[in-house]
């Protein structure tokens, strides 16, 4: 498990990080979504003991980051622009990695190269950014490290790509247990694949919650009433985030689970009724909007 508690960084005159407070369950995919400059990367650089916080606590499985040698053989860090020595190619880096990493898996590594059509002899120089990606990917996975903190890692994957990378996850969660960590400004890309996520803004934590959980207490209705009578009925005693009106039909977003919402609505007269699924992005601004902010401007342009 990883304890991120009220920790803050700044930049000479500018807080890249203000009191975060997250807490990371192992053998789960918890997304980091935010802006350009909303502190995901310095948060994931501290967690991965690349950088020292000034204030607050960071820990591993109990053990302090940074500095920490037997904390960081359980992560892998994967920057948003990877970095290979001059002139490398993959092989060279895989015996640099098992050279660190003593559970790195070379066969694995070299099997994975030739699915992603990856030349393990071509310089690494002349890869474009999308491969440069998969090959940090790789080597971060074949790393078998318990942790994997990637940072924009989806950037420059084809949608093709990204599933490959996705279904390679969720193998090795499985398998051994992986826990990978993603950074990303877009949650489209994260939709389908975290079980936590967590919204920074301004350096602060705006939103940590389970997305199971949410999707359960997140309903979206959209009914035509009888009646206004019946409208004012059905609409009196629910927890109502958001309502549209068009014509006569009414699209509403309300807090409650489905079985709760079926039942409320089978006691009043409707023209036609239905339950919807949200996806991510409406939870968020479902969400946010209630606290006063609007994600669309944050993070959905």
């Amino acid at each position: 498990m990883i304890e991120i508690y009220d920790v803050s960084k700044s930049f000479g005159s500018i807080k890249a990080v203000d009191a975060v407070s997250v807490t990371i369950k192992e053998n789960t995919v918890f997304g980091l979504i935010g802006t350009n400059g909303a502190g995901k990367s310095t948060v994931l650089r501290m967690v991965a003991g690349v950088m020292k916080p000034d204030e607050g606590m960071i820990a591993v499985d109990n053990m302090p980051v940074y500095d920490n040698v037997e904390a960081k053989k359980r992560m892998f860090f994967i920057a948003d622009e990877p970095y290979f020595f001059s002139g490398a190619n993959a092989i060279i880096m895989e015996r640099y990695y098992s050279s660190i990493y003593e559970n790195f898996n070379k066969e694995e590594f070299y099997l994975y190269l030739t699915k992603f059509n990856l030349d393990k002899d071509r310089k690494i120089s002349t890869f474009s950014k999308g491969m440069k990606k998969q090959l940090a990917l790789l080597l971060g996975i074949c790393s078998h490290t318990k942790y994997l903190f990637c940072d924009e890692t989806f950037d420059g994957l084809d949608p093709v790509m990204r599933q490959g990378i996705k279904s390679i996850f969720a193998k090795e969660m499985e398998e051994r247990g992986l826990t990978p960590v993603i950074a990303s400004h877009n949650l489209r890309e994260l939709e389908d694949i975290c079980d936590h996520v967590g919204l920074l803004h301004r350096g602060g934590v705006l939103l940590s919650k389970d997305l199971e959980d949410m999707k359960c207490n997140i309903q979206k209705v959209q009914c035509v009433f009888t009646s206004a009578e019946e409208e004012r009925k059905a609409l009196g005693n629910l927890e109502i985030l958001k309502k549209e009106q068009r014509g006569s039909l009414s699209t509403i977003t309300l807090r409650s689970t489905k079985e709760e919402v079926m039942a409320h609505f089978a006691t009043v007269s409707t023209v036609f009724f239905e339950v919807l699924p949200l996806s991510l992005e409406e939870i968020f601004i479902s969400e946010t909007e209630v606290v006063g902010y609007d994600i669309k401007k944050l993070i959905l342009s």
